[in-house]
């Protein structure tokens, strides 16, 4: 008996049927710089013998012309020439506007097997309901013959009518369990391994709950400004572009409840109950419990860095924020009282995503002389990016003759401890959507109550135009400003 992909979740590895990935918006930057790459490292594996690539742009290129920017989309992924060119030959290439039904019906008469097709719409979110309207009007989701997916990314809407909005125009014509809402960060190796951490590990779940962890900082930091993308920052900002998504995905990992399986639904249905455990942040609130800033000038990894108001495509008096920091509580049992520290910014110090989890300090200090603030609190760090690993800080006595305490890191690295080179994020992604697999992905209401929570802060930002937004050095830590929302003298945001 066939297994049921959609239950299998986190399961053994499959290899998927034969089937047509088509891209939408093949001439862009995403296709070239993730989702060739990621194809190429799947084709070059063995993992996808029956996958043919069709490109699908406004860009007046042939099937040869493509085939040439896929090749050299290639330089320096691995692989022989002969190698790169065996799967260059799976690409074709479809030359059609978003809204014309031209396009579509060339898919339908020139691609007829596999029958089996992926869409992915690599595309402005302004495009993404044209698009699925004319696949379904040249009858391309018909799922009769074969299944038909589509992968969308994000940003998926910009609040919570928009978001419920765009669910419904995509479910008129693909059933849930065939949509892909992709986040990226769910496909980096150490966001996957925080439920193997905490559920395969009885060391640690047994103290993760509020009774040992005294708080939890996540961050996303980036040197790197909006760079090309102005005109979609100004009208995104840091809360929407990371926290809505990449930054609440990570908070449902660290604090939802063990699913009582690895299936996909078991899964999301526990990052629900996390979403909608979140305590809203109301006007009457919102200036004691987030902070906002924008970069000005400064100095970045030794080169001089403009102003976020200085960047191409922003507004001379943009009040869009490039940094955001909020306190989170959520309504559970498990974590009552306990903070959730956030933040992300553009133009900061250093490139780091990590999730860190801060223990309370042991009641009783036994050691001479010491002050409770002086001891410091057991921390386990989740470093996402740039370098995969683990890290555990505990307290170890000094050598010679005293009891003098100091605090030591025991590490584990991905690269030295495996010995191997790390799967991109997308590819992970890419092969799970082929599988069936949607574990990593969003779900409907899983979006829908992020955007809830998120929707509510941008409105009591507008309402009442607190907390004021706040200029920060580029090159800097983000605003000053950010360390009230520790809440606690004792606590610190960990050092950039």
């Amino acid at each position: 008996m066939q297994e049921n992909p959609l239950r299998v979740g986190l399961g053994l590895p499959r290899e998927p049927q034969p089937l047509s990935i088509i891209i939408f918006g093949a001439s862009g930057d995403l296709t070239r710089r993730k989702l060739v790459p990621a194809l190429f490292s799947l084709y070059r594996k063995g993992s996808i013998p029956g996958v043919k690539i069709i490109g699908f742009a406004r860009r007046e290129w042939g099937a040869a012309a493509f085939r040439k920017v896929v090749l050299e989309s290639l330089d320096g992924e691995g692989g022989d020439k002969e190698v790169q060119e065996a799967f260059v030959q799976s690409v074709d290439y479809v030359c059609s506007p978003f809204e014309s039904p031209t396009g579509y019906q060339a898919i339908a008469e020139r691609f007829p097997h596999p029958a089996n097709r992926i869409f992915y719409l690599a595309t402005p979110p302004d495009a993404y309901e044209s698009i699925v309207d004319r696949v379904h009007q040249a009858g391309l989701a018909d799922q009769t013959h074969g299944f038909s997916r589509i992968i969308v990314e994000k940003p998926l809407g910009r609040d919570s009518e928009s978001a419920r909005m765009l669910n419904e125009s995509i479910a008129r014509v693909f059933p849930e369990e065939q949509i892909y809402r992709i986040d990226h960060y769910l496909g980096k190796e150490t966001v996957q391994n925080l439920m193997l951490m905490r559920f395969g590990n009885g060391i640690f779940e047994p103290v993760w709950n509020n009774r040992y962890i005294d708080h939890v900082q996540i961050t996303m930091a980036e040197t790197i400004g909006v760079g090309t993308r102005g005109p979609y920052y100004e009208s995104a900002g840091a809360l929407r572009d990371m926290m809505q998504n990449h930054m609440l995905q990570l908070l449902c990992l660290v604090t939802m409840e063990p699913p009582v399986d690895l299936a996909a639904d078991s899964i999301h249905n526990e990052k629900v109950k996390v979403l909608r455990s979140i305590t809203p942040i109301r006007a009457d609130r919102v200036a004691e419990l987030s902070v906002r800033g924008q970069y000005e000038r400064g100095i970045v990894d030794g080169e001089e860095a403009p102003g976020y108001r200085q960047e191409t495509g922003v507004s001379r008096t943009s009040s869009t924020e490039t940094f955001a920091a909020l306190r989170v509580s959520l309504d559970s049992w498990r974590w009552a009282g306990v903070p959730f520290l956030l933040r992300t910014g553009k133009r900061l110090s250093r490139r780091t995503t990590e999730i860190s989890i801060h223990f309370k300090r042991p009641p009783l200090l036994l050691f001479a002389g010491r002050e409770a603030s002086a001891t410091p609190p057991n921390v386990l760090i989740f470093r996402i990016q740039p370098e995969e690993g683990i890290t555990i800080g505990f307290n170890s006595k000094t050598p010679g003759p005293t009891t003098d305490m100091r605090l030591v890191n025991m590490d584990f690295a991905y690269g030295s401890a495996f010995a191997e080179e790390l799967p991109e994020a997308y590819e992970r992604l890419l092969l799970d959507a082929m599988l069936g697999d949607s574990t990593l992905y969003m779900r409907k209401d899983e979006v829908e109550s992020a955007w809830s929570f998120i929707t509510e802060i941008l409105d009591a930002w507008k309402s009442t135009g607190r907390p004021s937004l706040e200029g920060y050095r580029a090159g800097s830590a983000g605003p000053d400003t950010a360390v009230r929302l520790t809440g606690n003298p004792d606590r610190r945001w960990r050092r950039l």
